[in-house]
């Protein structure tokens, strides 16, 4: 399914959630402290901020560390200061990423990136690259489980919604990023409930490789996540889901 990442399932797949959890909280916390830092501590006026802290609940990051990560955004406490980047590559079979980061240390950063896609059979790229086959987009997830696929799609587009897709699992949501949060609220007043509220990068024009080259992209996506200044990794494939489950 387009826009959908599905890496965080491939970790699941492979049984490694246990040992990124750390390295997960990491990165959440960094989204926080970014997001306060470039919209202010209040998740009620700052959506990106607000998304960020839905996210860390969800994967159950203490509030004492949601809190903490508020106030080094706004400046109320002191530590590292992170800023956001976003870095466009090439891999395996024609393929283009867009890969989002939160650093301290461009220099390290750019490093990491250039030996991950070296190593996977890729390359990074200049700014502008890739970007354009790709749109940023407020995404929201619902379970097609239990649910009519009109009653969404017309609570979706009632509530703001500019397009209702879906794969084997949910209806995806698109919107515009500032529509995203009142789009959201939408349909859980209709009775609709959310599993995933995201910003995120669809693609829009897709890269067709071979099985092989599928297998290297996993691979190269894999290591590029596995990078502590990764914040998400999106590509222009359509994966199925038999290459996610090999190792």
């Amino acid at each position: 399914m387009a826009g959908h990442s599905k890496w965080k399932n491939i970790r699941i797949r492979k049984g490694k959630q246990d040992a990124i959890r750390g390295k997960l909280f990491t990165k959440l916390g960094r989204e926080i402290i970014v997001a306060a830092k470039a919209g202010g501590g209040d998740p009620a006026t700052n959506a990106r901020l607000r998304v960020a802290i839905d996210r860390a609940k969800e994967e159950s990051l203490p509030k004492e560390n949601i809190d903490r990560a508020i106030k080094r955004g706004t400046g109320e406490i002191e530590g590292e200061q992170f800023e956001e980047l976003v870095y466009e590559g090439y891999g395996p079979g024609g393929s283009a990423l867009m890969v989002e980061v939160y650093t301290e240390n461009r220099n390290r950063t750019v490093a990491e990136l250039r030996h991950a896609f070296n190593k996977n059979g890729g390359s990074l790229g200049e700014n502008g690259s890739v970007a354009w086959q790709f749109k940023y987009v407020g995404q929201i997830l619902v379970p097609k489980a239990g649910q009519d696929e009109d009653k969404v799609t017309l609570a979706a587009l009632d509530a703001g919604a500019e397009d209702v897709g879906g794969d084997d699992e949910h209806f995806v949501v698109e919107t515009r990023i500032e529509n995203l949060h009142s789009t959201n609220d939408g349909l859980i007043k209709s009775g609709i409930m959310t599993a995933e509220v995201e910003l995120a990068r669809i693609p829009t024009n897709f890269a067709t490789p071979s099985p092989e080259d599928i297998r290297k992209i996993v691979k190269l996506v894999d290591a590029l996540e596995e990078l502590d200044d990764v914040k998400e990794t999106y590509v222009n494939v359509e994966i199925a889901d038999e290459y996610f489950e090999e190792d």
